[in-house]
This record gives structure tokens, C-alpha cells and sequence, in this order.
């Protein structure tokens, strides 16, 4: 017909019945932001069983780059062979019934069948992140009805998917880890996709699979009460337990993602529970004259044990306490008995900012006991880190600090190595087979003490002290130190590997 002014519609593209270019924004700005949801919350859910490492991080974000390029290539793909409003609602409810099953389905995969934990995990990621990509391709596709307009629809789109995914990523990390359980993230990121689903569903007359995955989200919900490795408390930085001792009724341990990090007496804070705070104690102890008050900051905080026993020995001492998680903080406040205790102020802040708040010379000690998961993070070890250290204490301050590693012990070596750079006196403390004085046996790892500071400590007496607590760890320094560190790089804010370096343990390192 002459007259007509219609642009030319492209070849087998189904008309937009139903899904205007606000229904079209919405679904891919929920979809690509619920993606980066999934990806952030499987971290937390998977620290508790394989560390808080980058390695893990690696891992999460390979899997979920993965799905989101499954997810649009495959989606392009079928939405060319299908029509797209039948794809919408499977695709946002199948993807919100597997979200809310993944708290329950990874916990009792974790404690029942660990060899498959990575398996699951990968696919409670990959799963719903490809069926949710496979959203904009679709919505694309719908909108497509015009060859004139389709770089417009195409950069719109992918544009307000970019949006959502940023706005996804910020809310998870600055608001709801903050203030919701993790699984109550997920169950709720299943019961919005459910609900989308639906109402894709009536507004398209398509799909009506919503009442059956609605039971399914139900029962994620249910199951997730009752899943094993459950916490008492989800803080911002970790899963968090506080357990009895069944052998002293004032003992108590602060368990965070399913490792012991604090053990506290709340009757007696003397009370030394676990090895390496008797040999922080010990070198601290001989180092400084008995009962004299210091003026102490701990990077890091856990139970706060080391800084309630220099307040019970030392009394007058004032210690400050960098401890980044302020749910820990609630935890030691409310369930670990800290108190008012003279002396102890705890801040909410990064170790290294922490330091870097300190006037230089106002610290007779620094301690460092910070760990995400078993690995110190690698901000606190490097050369830079240790300069601020260095800065903070005065002409006879002491550095210790409490490392862990195992296997080869390449880590513990570089931060030996590290230390060497900075301060003129250095030694290390642990067991005889993992320190190098006892070369008829192979180095088993575990807990290590590393002193530092610019002027000699009596390693006598430090010697007896670590005796009298009967801790059986010897002293390396010197030559001994050097044999041990060898070849040991030292690091840097430019190269610090620590997850690399370090070994976790594993039941093959017999200890």
C-alpha cells in the first residue's frame, strides 16, 4: 500500500506482546543483578569448608563469568529457535528454586559428601547464573522489532544490565551481608525470581511452573533451618560459633567458619589455651620487665585473650585492638565477657589503616594475629606493612606475630625473609622439626611465632619461658634462621602471593 510511513520489521521476530521497554528494563536489570547476588553470597557460603583465600575468590568468579557467557550464548540461541515468552518464567523460577535450595544443598554436601563439594557448588552457581544471563538475550529479542532501532534496543539493554549488576554488587556487599544470614539472601533473592516468574507468566500466558517451584522454595527454606554448619552468628566477614569447653565450664571458643581462632577463659583470663598464645606470652613476658603496664596494639582480635591476659598480668597496660569484623566485636561483648576491662580499646577498622593512625613511636609491642580463614591477609605482610609497624614502635619495641602454614612452609619463610628486611634482630618460634633444628624429620607446619625488633631479645630466657609453659617449641634465629628461610623472596605491596605460598593443612600432614 502507497502512503504507508511503518519501518520494516525483521524477519521471524515475534511482536513485544506484553513486555514494553519497562517490563523489558526490569527483567534485565533484576536478572544481571541478581547474578552478582549468587556470586557473592557463594563465597560466604564456601569459606567456612574452603578458606577465604583467592584461590576460592578465583574460583567463584570463573564460574560465574562462565555461566553468564553460557547463559547469553545459549539464550541468544534458543530465543531464536523459540518463541522468547515462553523462556522467561523457567528461566527466572527454576533459578530461584535453585538459589533458595543452595544453603541447604552446600552445608549438608560440605559435612555429609565433601569430595563433591566443589561439583555442587560449581553447579549452584552455574545453574542460575546462566538461566538468568539467558534473560537479556531473550528480552532483546522480544524488543527486536525494528532493524532500524536495534543498535538502540541492544546498547539500552546492555547498558541497564551493566547497571544492574553494580547495584547488585554494591547492595550485597554494603547492605545485606551487613545486616541479613546469608540464607536468608538467597531465600529471598528465590522467592523475588519465583515471584517474577509469575508474574512474567500471567502478563505472557505462558510457562505455569510457578505454584510447583514456589513448594520447592518452601522447602529450601525449611531444609536450611535443619542443614548442618549452621551458625550461631553471620557477621560481615564470617560464620561464627561460640562453643563450650565440656572440660572447664568457663572456657570458651570462638569458632569462625568452621575454624578455632580464640579460646577464652571467662573466669581467668591466664588461662592460655592454645600453644601459640603461651608462646606470644612467653617471648612477651621475657622480653619486658615482669608485671610492667605497655602500651600494646593487636592487629587483630578474635576472643581478645592475648589483650585480657596483659591486662590481668600487666596491669595498666593499654592495649588497642584493630579487629575489621564489629560482629566479632558483638560476640566478645555479649557472649565472651568482655566488658568494660581497664585498658582495652577495641576499634572497628583494618589492621594496616589501623596503624597508620598511630603516632610513631607510641608502642612498646605490636602483635599480630589477624587471619582471613588460615591465611594472614597479605596486606599485613609485606615490607610496607612491617614499615608501619616499625614506625609505631618505640627504640625497644617487639613485634610477634602468629602465622600459620604447613607443608614446605614457603609463606612462613618469606614473611621470616620480609621481617629480616626491616628490623636488625629475628627469629622464629615453633616446633623443632618445622623451625629446621631437628633435620631428621620432615617439617609437619602448623602454628609459628615470629619476633622481630631493632634490639636483641634475651632468647634465654625466652627459652625458659616457652619451657615453663611446656610448650616443647625451640628458638631459630641467626645462622639457623638463614639455613631455614633460604632461597625465601621477601614481600611486597607489589608482589605478596601469600595464598599461593601458603599450604593448608590437610589429614596427609599427620598433625
Amino acid at each position: 500500500m502507497t502512503g504507508s510511513s511503518s519501518s520494516p520489521v525483521a524477519e521471524g521476530t515475534p511482536h513485544n506482546d506484553g513486555l514494553g521497554p519497562r517490563t523489558a528494563a526490569v527483567l534485565v536489570f533484576g536478572s544481571s543483578a541478581a547474578v552478582l547476588v549468587v556470586e557473592i553470597v557463594a563465597l560466604r557460603l564456601l569459606a567456612p569448608y574452603l578458606g577465604l583465600t583467592l584461590e576460592t575468590s578465583t574460583m567463584v568468579i570463573g564460574i560465574a563469568l562462565t555461566a553468564i557467557a553460557v547463559g547469553s550464548w545459549l539464550g541468544g540461541r534458543i530465543a531464536d529457535q523459540v518463541d522468547p515468552r515462553r523462556l522467561l518464567g523457567p528461566s527466572l523460577g527454576v533459578s530461584g528454586a535453585v538459589v533458595a535450595l543452595t544453603p541447604a544443598v552446600l552445608r549438608s554436601t560440605a559435612e555429609w559428601a565433601p569430595a563433591l563439594l566443589l561439583l555442587i557448588a560449581s553447579l549452584t552457581i552455574l545453574v542460575p547464573g546462566a538461566l538468568l544471563s539467558a534473560v537479556t538475550p531473550i528480552v532483546t529479542k522480544l524488543r527486536l522489532t525494528s532493524l532500524a532501532e536495534t543498535g538502540t534496543v541492544v546498547g539500552r539493554l546492555s547498558g541497564v544490565g551493566t547497571v544492574g549488576a553494580i547495584v547488585g554488587t554494591v547492595l550485597t556487599g554494603f547492605v545485606l551481608v551487613s545486616r541479613l544470614p546469608v540464607s536468608g539472601i538467597l531465600i529471598g533473592l528465590g522467592i523475588l525470581l519465583v515471584a517474577g516468574s509469575a508474574l512474567v507468566e500471567w502478563r505472557t500466558r505462558g510457562w505455569s511452573g510457578a505454584p510447583a517451584l514456589t513448594l520447592v522454595v518452601v522447602a529450601g527454606g525449611l531444609a536450611t533451618t535443619v542443614a548442618p554448619g549452621s551458625c550461631d552468628t553471620e557477621t560481615r566477614y564470617h560464620c561464627a560459633r561460640v562453643v563450650a569447653d565440656p572440660d572447664r565450664d568457663s572456657g570458651r571458643t570462638l569458632v569462625l567458619d568452621g575454624l578455632r581462632h580464640s579460646y577464652v577463659d571467662l573466669d581467668d583470663p591466664t588461662f592460655l589455651e592454645f600453644e601459640y598464645v603461651r608462646a606470644i606470652a612467653s617471648v612477651v613476658d621475657a622480653a619486658f620487665p615482669e608485671g610492667a603496664p605497655l602500651a600494646a596494639h593487636h592487629v587483630g582480635g578474635g576472643g581478645l585473650t592475648f589483650p585480657r591476659y596483659l591486662a590481668a598480668t600487666r596491669p595498666g597496660t593499654r592495649s588497642l585492638v584493630s579487629e575489621i569484623d564489629g560482629g566479632v566485636v558483638r560476640i566478645d561483648r555479649e557472649q565472651l565477657g568482655l566488658g568494660s576491662a581497664a585498658g582495652i580499646d577495641v576499634r572497628v577498622e583494618d589492621g594496616r589503616l589501623g596503624l597508620r593512625r598511630l603516632d610513631a613511636g607510641s608502642r612498646d609491642l605490636v602483635v599480630g594475629d589477624a587471619f582471613g580463614g588460615v591465611s594472614v591477609p597479605w596486606h599485613l605482610t609485606t615490607v610496607e606493612a612491617m614499615t608501619d609497624v616499625r614506625r609505631v614502635l618505640d627504640e625497644d619495641g617487639l613485634y610477634v606475630a602468629n602465622l600459620i602454614d604447613h607443608g614446605g612452609l614457603a609463606f612462613a619463610r618469606a614473611e621470616a625473609a620480609t621481617l629480616r628486611e626491616m628490623f636488625e634482630h629475628v627469629a622464629v618460634v615453633g616446633e623443632p622439626v618445622d623451625i629446621g633444628l631437628d633435620p631428621t624429620a620432615t617439617a609437619l607446619g602448623g602454628n609459628l611465632v615470629v619476633i622481630a625488633s631493632d634490639r636483641p631479645v634475651d632468647l634465654r630466657a625466652t627459652q625458659k619461658a616457652l619451657d615453663a609453659r611446656q610448650t616443647g617449641w625451640k628458638i631459630a634465629t641467626g645462622d639457623d634462621l638463614t639455613s631455614w628461610i633460604g632461597d625465601a623472596r621477601p614481600l611486597t605491596d607489589d608482589y605478596a602471593p601469600v595464598d599461593q605460598l601458603l599450604q593448608p593443612y590437610s589429614p596427609g600432614d599427620g598433625r
